[in-house]
């Protein structure tokens, strides 16, 4: 039998998820534990109740999530949070966070991943937070279109393309999830390709005026790599199987 406290350890030690400061009341680790015997690892983006009804159906007993249970401040366990409770005392379930530690990395990250999956090489980091970057840059030697069939291929038609720089796009930053604080900052790296999740309408202004070329891929989407990743390394080093609990989320 796997203890909890040896996956957790080497969770924490894995993605430096107690090193990386996150955003207040993101609280990286450990969040809701089990009876303390792991059989089955899950990853999963968010930790909603239908990601745990899944994972309990699944038969899984530690689940890595990217979005946690907790961002702010007390909250009152009722309605669909106190179901959330329920499900994971009922399932055995435990519940472990890695937010920005998993953004960052820059083995086991969202953007590292994203960016080799794409064939982007690695060269810069930007978007510092309290002592770590977040955000990746990385070089590309060949044309616009490549990239955007990289891109198509990673992720199908689900990506909305503003192509407003260079046919022949040298110097890319990647930034999983949100690029809302980030786009405005790229410009400024010596960048003319921006690869995020999600933005604001306005960016597309933004980006035209710019000359960028920015592709928005879908926040859940671009945030699967880290904790598959993670997933994957913690069930090898102890001989268990994971699986990735997918939601659909076209966001």
């Amino acid at each position: 039998m796997i203890q909890l406290s040896d996956i957790v350890s080497f969770c924490d030690q894995r993605a430096n998820t107690h090193q990386v400061k996150d955003f207040s009341g993101a609280l990286n680790g450990l969040q809701f534990a089990n009876d303390g015997v792991v059989t089955k690892i899950g990853a999963a983006v968010d930790a909603g109740l239908v990601p745990f009804q899944r994972a309990v159906e699944a038969k899984i007993d530690f689940l890595i999530v990217h979005h946690g249970m907790f961002w702010s401040g007390a909250k009152r366990f009722v309605g669909p949070e106190y179901d959330k409770i329920r499900t994971l005392v009922d399932g055995n379930l435990a519940v472990y966070s890695c937010h920005l530690p998993l953004d960052a990395h820059t083995e086991i990250g969202n953007n590292a991943i994203l960016a080799k999956k794409l064939g982007i090489e690695p060269a810069d980091s930007f978007l510092p937070y309290e002592g770590t970057d977040i955000g990746f840059i990385g070089s590309w030697k060949s044309t616009r279109a490549d990239l955007r069939a990289a891109l198509k291929g990673l992720f199908g038609q689900k990506f909305s393309a503003m192509e407003f720089g260079s046919r022949a796009p040298t110097r890319i930053c990647v930034l999983t999830g949100s690029g809302a604080s980030a786009i405005e900052q790229v410009k400024a790296t010596g960048a003319d390709t921006f690869i995020t999740g999600e933005l604001r309408q306005h960016h597309y202004n933004y980006a035209q005026e710019a000359g960028l070329n920015v592709y928005a891929c879908g926040h859940y989407a671009t945030e699967t790599f880290g904790i598959s990743a993670l997933a994957a390394e913690a069930a090898k080093k102890f001989g268990l199987q994971w699986e990735f609990i997918k939601t659909d989320c076209p966001l």
